[in-house]
């Protein structure tokens, strides 16, 4: 049986607060803007699943800590556990290793969605990347002014992988996905309510920490079961997709994601220069 949120071990990338029914789950790095390294990836389903089975939890807030939301994937800190893995010379054992370790990854960005309690997201500065691929997993995402969202992979010579290829075009169309994950391109609060990424946006952090907590109250009001119930029901419509989605790209990876534009790609984010990508 999973713990109850508050007897969860000693985290380091998140902290987890309840009030009444309404959990808050903040991201705290602990690299520069919540970037998302080995700790991130452990702790989060650990936490999910303990607000899961948690009874006194009906809804669930989550945030960044500091000004932004998350950086997104923590390249320095998890590129040196990959490198074997995506050796250009891999064979099938490296290969078969970095299909795990993106099922992993994937497993634990989908601990949010697979959560029974409805989860808003509430996004201040940065949300990008992985960022984008958890709050894609949220039910709710509400942002404020300042926040800006990028769809970055291809910049960086990768295929997203951890869900927002498969859950962004039932919450903002496919048209949008599509020029998002083509182009990686910055899109700012404004925007993103316009195509339907945030339903709302609030002028400051606080003012969108405190509406975000009123929307969680407004859930954790109705009955229990019912809300679990809707959100269960709502995820059918979709969940197969996501799920044979995310096996296709979690392949697609394994056999192509090595290439010397990614060691580009690396090295130019190392060296704080633009890449030159040759399609190799």
């Amino acid at each position: 049986m999973t713990a109850p949120a508050d007897s969860l071990p000693d985290l380091v990338s998140l902290k987890v607060d309840l009030d009444g029914h309404v959990a808050e789950v903040t991201l705290l790095g602990p690299a520069k803007g919540n970037a998302m390294g080995p700790d991130f990836w452990r702790e989060l389903p650990l936490v999910f699943a303990a607000l899961d089975a948690d009874p006194r939890v009906r809804a669930i807030v989550l945030t960044g800590s500091g000004a932004h939301f998350s950086y997104g994937l923590d390249l320095p800190a998890m590129m040196g556990g990959w490198a074997p893995m995506l050796a250009g010379d891999a064979l099938a054992g490296p290969r078969t290793d970095f299909h795990r370790e993106v099922r992993r990854l994937q497993e634990s960005v989908s601990s949010i969605a697979e959560c029974r309690k409805p989860v808003i997201a509430a996004v201040s500065g940065w949300c990008i990347g992985g960022g984008v691929d958890v709050i894609s997993a949220a039910d709710v995402r509400l942002a404020s002014a300042d926040a800006k969202f990028s769809v970055r992979e291809v910049k960086v010579a990768i295929v997203a992988d951890l869900g927002s290829l498969q859950r962004l075009a039932t919450i903002v169309g496919e048209g949008h996905v599509r020029e998002l994950a083509l182009t990686g391109k910055d899109v700012d609060a404004a925007r993103a309510e316009k195509i339907g990424l945030v339903n709302d946006v609030y002028p400051d952090q606080e003012t969108l920490l405190v509406e975000a907590r009123k929307l969680a109250a407004d859930i954790a009001a109705n009955p229990p079961l019912v809300v679990q119930g809707t959100k269960q029901v709502l995820a059918a419509n979709t969940e197969r997709q996501v799920a044979e989605g995310l096996r296709y790209v979690a392949a697609w990876n394994s056999a192509f994601l090595p290439s010397k534009d990614l060691a580009e790609a690396v090295q130019a984010f190392m060296e704080r220069r633009a890449p030159e990508f040759k399609g190799e």
